[in-house]
């Protein structure tokens, strides 16, 4: 039969034949799903968890039909073409989501300090009961990242199944996608002290997760705040990752995360 490792290569090897005729990406041979966790540093406090509605497939570089023309005409070796391919990266971007629990955020001006040099409004971020915000509804990303110092970290699960095999479940990918508080806020200090209307996107230090944030000015009585709201997602999975799965289901992954 083979050690798993050689029998993950010769079926990737056969989805790039197909592909080579088709002229298809290895990622659209996959369906997949990527929940989104944002968990609080209060461990008493449940995490907010979303399911991203649909899941987009975009190869970064998708050198397939070149490569493969250099192997024919002998300007590299067939062994050094297969770490070319190796190094395609997939990126799954993710615009909308489906909150998992019946929760808003709501925005609480709280008081005015003195920080980072200048005077700014720090803001509480609460929970409040709200029936508009129904389980499943799919929305556009809009959460509110900044400024808030509550959340620990952003923790993307990602998931996938073969296209076409509807009967069979999703399986958890082995790849890590975190974004702790501490690498992002230095980034939006960074972005706030900036002039510029503009959103931005910031990513973590192993450059797996990025984040596009739309840029928004709070008006209040006393002073002008701005906002940093989390308005899409993208998370980057080299290529030869794609038929790394681990073990358990979907429901055993968010345990940990699954409001009561």
């Amino acid at each position: 039969m083979g050690d798993p490792t050689s029998r993950r290569n010769q079926t990737r090897n056969r989805l790039r034949a197909q592909i080579r005729k088709k002229r298809e990406s290895l990622a659209d041979q996959f369906d997949f799903k990527i929940y989104i966790a944002f968990v609080f540093k209060d461990k008493k406090k449940k995490s907010a968890l979303f399911e991203v509605a649909e899941v987009v497939p975009v190869m970064t570089n998708n050198y397939e039909e070149n490569i493969l023309k250099g192997v024919r005409d002998s300007s590299y070796s067939l062994e050094s073409s297969i770490e070319l391919l190796q190094k395609d990266v997939v990126q799954l971007h993710a615009p909308r989501y489906q909150s998992m629990r019946r929760s808003a955020l709501t925005l609480e001006n709280r008081s005015t300090v003195i920080g980072q040099g200048c005077q700014c409004t720090c803001w509480k971020l609460r929970e409040s009961l709200n029936m508009n915000d129904v389980i499943g509804c799919t929305q556009e990303m809009d959460f509110i990242l900044w400024p808030r110092n509550d959340i620990d970290k952003i923790v993307c699960l990602l998931f996938s199944r073969w296209k076409g095999s509807d009967d069979e479940p999703f399986r958890p990918v082995q790849a890590k996608f975190e974004f702790h508080h501490g690498d992002y806020e230095k980034q939006f200090l960074h972005a706030a002290g900036r002039k510029d209307k503009a959103g931005m996107v910031m990513n973590n230090p192993a450059q797996s997760v990025f984040l596009f944030m739309d840029r928004q000015h709070l008006q209040t009585p006393k002073t002008k705040a701005t906002v940093f709201k989390l308005c899409s997602l993208c998370l980057y999975l080299p290529q030869d990752q794609l038929t790394c799965w681990g073990v358990g289901d979907i429901e055993d992954h968010l345990r940990p995360y699954m409001p009561d």
